[in-house]
């Protein structure tokens, strides 16, 4: 009796533990199925590459970052930002951009206050609107060893990636202090704060009802893989849960390393249960622990049972990750039935969205100019059968690999006002029963004329050609006639001393180089002002320079940016002639000049004392005198040396 009792105890103490999490996992059916995108999404941005590194290039006056992207489609978008690393954080001198890519791609560039030089295929990346930078053609290499060993003549790597399937890409320049200092790709690698990206596509969301559980819990279960490294870092999650009547009752499941903590905004009240801690967005000083999870899929959906969920409304896999968003409906979306499987990929059509994106007029010289690469056209699988201005007679030409279409101001339909051209380009394409059109405008800009001015006081009453070599130089650059339908900044601004002076960069990137430059308030008429002081020591004192501006240039209801630059030359006189000290030469001459008189005087007073003395009270005399190599070291060490402070510039003679 004993015995059948103690086998009856093993027996309902083993099946005890069967209905932990473990057993109800086991037990858990849930046929993962495809949810709706229009009721269920997960996007998310990370900084983990399939491939990359990241280098350090101390003092590098050119650095190189270098991207690979891979596309599944034939034509892609893409957003690309480069980004310094505060908005007036230092950065080189000059960047390089490498980009490849395996199909066409759409670019969209921003690089605000960045000296920017690109490298790619032109064949392959088109730009939604030219770079206003220095573009090199790629060689056509085909492995990545050839490009890096390239890239590297130009300049130090700072940073490689490979990307799958990029939509957005924000780069941060001036993030690798703690990197090392040679750039070695590694497979995968987190690129850290260098490099933030999000895919074209979201992640996959899937969704199931669970069996046997009544009531109406919906779970949203997360899984984020973890990092290559295991630091504490924090993952910020936006939820956004929509309901047709009343609040959704839901529960967030996160599971991930338990060095990640979450910073929840959600926009109605939810259960969480994460591996690490987590706070709310609402109250970011409240820290809750987390508790462990489940690792496996069938534990996490044991888990959800658990808490009474009967629908898991969306589960998604995501690499490491920084920022993510999930979106959802109550009802997850859940399809009632298993999604068909297509047999066949869908045939890519001509895009008009994209078609119209290459639609980019020039103008200059009374003459609007519109011209389309048929390759890309060609890659967007779109037929032409014609392509005109407003008036029809005037229609492209085909001109070997473009088509192109020009007309002066006066015809093809074109509309003038003081400063824009403005037309409409109609396309007709097979695909499309009614031609596209677009408006076009282009920056008229015969009218405008720029004037640069030195002055020698903040009051800008009268310029100058000339200025005394730290005295502070007040700079106004004015557009005539003004109007306040063209506003105009200041780009950049540098003084050119000629070849044997490096060049001082007075501005760049609309923001002052340094403490010596100061933006001033705009004068009359939205003149550009700035003031700055710059002293030079160096032999032989510099005469003369040439002090270039650059103005970007905006007009009303035109998204269009022009630039132009301006310049004059500048007479510099030393302070020193002019009453107020000696240059450095002279300084020099008569240090020596008196070290020879003193010499040579100390000579005829000792011939005199040993030839006057009589003989015999004269006395062995033990001279001791300061060794010529003293004083010429010294004057060695004068001439040889710079002397520089924040507002000059220094070379050798």
């Amino acid at each position: 009796m004993d015995h059948c009792a103690l086998v009856l105890g093993v027996a309902l103490l083993l099946a005890a533990c069967g209905l932990g999490p473990t057993g109800l996992a086991e037990n858990v059916h849930c046929d993962l199925q495809p949810v709706d995108p229009h009721r269920g999404e997960v996007t998310y941005i990370t900084s983990q590459v399939s491939e990359g590194c990241v280098a350090q290039t101390p003092g590098a006056t050119l650095e190189v970052h270098i991207l690979f992207l891979e596309f599944p489609r034939a034509v892609s978008q893409l957003e690309l930002t480069l980004q310094a690393s505060k908005p007036n954080g230092t950065h080189p001198q000059e960047v390089l951009l490498v980009l490849v890519t395996n199909t066409n791609v759409f670019l969209q560039l921003q690089a605000p206050g960045i000296p920017l030089r690109l490298a790619y295929n032109a064949s392959l990346v088109i730009f939604q609107e030219p770079p206003k930078v220095n573009v090199t053609q790629l060689p056509p290499f085909t492995t990545k060893t050839k490009i890096l060993d390239w890239a590297a003549t130009k300049g130090p790597i700072a940073s490689v990636a490979s990307l799958d399937d990029p939509g957005n890409i924000l780069l941060r320049l001036g993030q690798a202090a703690k990197s090392p200092s040679f750039c070695l790709p590694e497979a995968p690698h987190d690129m850290g704060r260098t490099l933030e990206w999000r895919p074209q596509a979201p992640a996959s969301v899937r969704g199931c009802r669970l069996e046997g559980v009544a009531g109406h819990k919906e779970a949203h279960i997360l899984r984020v893989q973890p990092g290559p490294s295991d630091e504490p870092r924090t993952v910020t999650l936006k939820v956004e849960l929509s309901c047709a009547a009343g609040a959704p009752d839901a529960v967030l499941i996160l599971q991930a390393a338990p060095y990640v903590s979450w910073v929840i905004d959600a926009n109605h009240n939810v259960q969480v249960w994460t591996t690490g801690g987590y706070s709310f967005k609402i109250f970011p000083e409240k820290h809750i622990p987390g508790s462990a999870l489940p690792e496996t899929l069938p534990g996490l959906l044991g888990k959800a049972r658990m808490l009474n969920a009967s629908v898991v409304a969306s589960f998604a896999e995501l690499p490491p990750a920084r920022d993510i968003s999930l979106r959802a409906s109550c009802g997850g979306g859940l399809p009632t039935s298993p999604a068909p499987v297509p047999t066949t990929p869908p045939k890519e059509s001509c895009s008009p969205h994209l078609l119209l994106s290459m639609v980019q007029p020039t103008c200059a010289n009374g003459v609007m100019t519109l011209v389309l690469n048929k390759d890309h056209v060609k890659a967007l699988q779109c037929d032409i059968t014609s392509l005109t201005f407003w008036d029809p007679t005037c229609q492209a030409k085909d001109s070997n690999d473009q088509l192109v279409l020009r007309s002066n101001y006066s015809g093809c339909g074109m509309q003038m006002t003081p400063h824009t051209i403005s037309n409409e380009v109609v396309i007709s394409i097979l695909s499309e029963s009614l031609p596209l059109r677009k408006n076009v405008k282009c920056f008229h800009m015969e009218g405008l004329s720029f004037h640069l001015g030195l002055y020698l006081s903040s009051h800008f009453l009268q310029a100058s050609s000339t200025m005394e070599l730290g005295q502070q130089g007040f700079v106004q650059v004015t557009m005539a006639p003004s109007t306040p339908d063209v506003t105009f900044l200041l780009e950049s601004c540098h003084l050119d001393l000629g070849p044997e002076a490096d060049t001082v960069e007075l501005i760049q990137g609309q923001a002052a180089k340094s403490s010596c430059v100061s933006l001033l308030p705009p004068g009359p008429d939205g003149a550009a002002r700035f003031s700055f002081l710059l002293r030079v020591y160096r032999v032989p004192v510099p005469t003369a320079g040439t002090l270039s501006c650059t103005v970007t240039l905006t007009a009303k209801n035109l998204p269009q940016k022009v630039q132009r630059s301006v310049s004059m030359r500048v007479n510099l006189v030393s302070s020193d002639l002019s009453g107020k000290g000696l240059v450095l030469p002279a300084v020099l001459g008569i240090t020596f000049g008196a070290f020879l008189i003193g010499a040579l005087l100390t000579a005829a007073l000792w011939f005199i004392y040993s030839h006057t003395r009589p003989p015999g009270k004269q006395e062995p005399v033990v001279a001791v005198a300061a060794p010529a190599s003293s004083e010429s070291s010294s004057t060695n060490h004068s001439i040889g040396s710079t002397q520089s402070t924040p507002c000059s510039t220094s070379s050798m003679a």
